[in-house]
Parts: structure tokens; sequence; C-alpha cells
């Protein structure tokens, strides 16, 4: 039987950098090659990104949660405007990513 598909939640600003890696390898699209995981899709991950984002807010501070959530609704806005990475609004969108990646880099490093 099937198992449902649950998109994993970081419980560490360390795994929210590993999210991070994930979201630069998998994008635009984030189906999952394998066929381990075939729920896996923009949906799925950027609730994941997003409730991530959401439960560790304590350790991100109020000032860098809103922005993370902000710059989540524009990264997801330009991988589904380039779903075949093919007018540049992915490499927008993994801009992002990584200026997101570097972000939360230094809130780790500071505590």
């Amino acid at each position: 039987m099937p198992r449902k598909f649950r998109p994993y939640i970081a419980q560490s600003l360390g795994d929210l950098l590993d999210k991070m890696g994930f979201l630069l390898l998998s994008s635009p699209t984030f189906l999952d090659k394998t066929g381990y995981f075939p729920e896996q899709n923009l949906d799925t991950t950027f609730y994941a990104l997003n409730e991530s984002i959401k439960r560790l807010r304590h350790e991100l501070g109020d000032d860098l949660y809103s922005q993370l959530l902000e710059m989540s609704d524009h990264m997801r806005a330009y991988f589904e405007a380039d779903p075949n990475d093919e007018n540049g609004k992915t490499a927008e969108g993994q801009k992002l990513v990584l200026e997101m990646e570097r972000m939360i880099e230094a809130r780790a490093r500071s505590t």
C-alpha cells in the first residue's frame, strides 16, 4: 500500500539550509525523478518551505521571518512562470534561494 507523502518540515536552521539546497537542485518543478516521492511537486515543496520558516520563527526573529516568507512567495512566482527553465525566471528564483540561504547562514552564525 502506498504511503501518503508528507513533506519534511525543518526542525533547525541547519535543516532549513539543507532545504534551500534542495530548492536549488530541484527547481523549477520540484518533481521527484526517482519515483519514491511521486506526490512531490511545487505545491508540496513550498508548503514545506513556508511551514519550516514558520516553525523556526523564534530562531529567525520576526524581521527575518517576514522577509523569508515574502521572498518565498516571489521565488514561487518565478518558478511557476518558468516551468521549463526557458525564459530566465528560474534563474531569478534561484538567486532568491541563494540570498535566502545567505540570510539564514548569517542568522545561524549569530545564534
